[in-house]
């Protein structure tokens, strides 16, 4: 798409929000306990800086605020409002893609933000524990967050992803034209590497006319021994690696497809 001319800064909001999924099985409570003990750990609000930081080194914001909290009995949360970065126009880069793993890329932000709210969540009645991580990355200007779309999704334990991005208002060209997108997108799909879309299943809602895009994504390869909390697959019998097998196929499905599916 050619560069469109623009009188002053470019209002468009760009925001790419994912919700991110992380399924373990437990086989007693205290597993359960330990499990979301474990990941409440992993992602506690330090942690989840440190991402959210590099991820504003990724696209080349400097950060304004960052506030962190950590809850009880679990979950986390941050939010830190980033600028633009005092550098040459020549070097910003302007383009939409999936940003690098890990880099930097120069960008040119302002009025932005990026947050992070966790989740982790247990069934006692199914041995289930489920951990989703919701992140949201907003910005204006002439740089797109799609630039960590890569970063993000492998910074995090990821079965199952769901993403939307929204490109909202309008920037106006040095004609008084009004335009409400800057970028030629069909799929979020687009902007991801091959080596990433090779390892899940994807479907895509989109709404065209409104700029509005979704995809889903579900992981393909599936082995036990990783959905296992302390327990190991071969320390059971083959009936009840089946059963559990498919009792974490099917919570997965469900989170992918968004209802609930009858038990057989």
């Amino acid at each position: 798409m050619n560069k469109i001319k623009l009188h002053g800064f470019n209002n468009l909001t760009k925001s790419l929000s994912f919700c991110i999924y992380d399924i373990c099985y437990v086989k007693t409570a205290e597993e359960r306990d330990g499990y979301i003990a474990y990941i409440d750990e992993l992602y506690n609000a330090n942690r989840l800086t440190e991402i959210l930081t590099e991820t504003c080194t990724i696209i080349g914001a400097n950060i304004l605020n960052v506030a962190r909290q950590d809850y009880d009995p679990q979950g986390a949360s941050v939010t830190i409002l980033m600028c633009e970065e005092p550098i040459d126009s020549k070097l910003i880069d302007t383009s939409e893609h999936p940003g690098p793993l890990p880099g930097s890329v120069v960008a040119h932000l302002d009025k932005s933000h990026i947050c992070v709210h966790t989740y982790p969540e247990s069934d006692p009645r199914s041995g289930l524990c489920t951990f989703r991580a919701d992140i949201e990355v907003s910005t204006c200007g002439v740089i797109s967050p799609l630039n960590a779309l890569n970063y993000l999704i492998h910074q995090l334990e990821s079965d199952i992803v769901t993403i939307d991005y929204r490109v909202r208002g309008f920037t106006r060209d040095v004609k008084g034209k009004k335009h409400f997108i800057d970028h030629d997108i069909n799929s979020i799909q687009n902007f991801m590497p091959q080596d990433m879309k090779a390892l899940y299943d994807m479907t895509d809602v989109n709404v065209y006319q409104e700029n509005i895009f979704h995809t889903k994504m579900l992981l393909k390869a599936f082995d036990l021994k990783h959905y296992m909390f302390h327990t190991r697959p071969q320390d059971l019998t083959a009936a009840e690696r089946d059963a559990i097998t498919q009792l974490l196929w099917k919570e997965m499905r469900e989170i992918y497809y968004g209802h609930n599916i009858p038990s057989v």
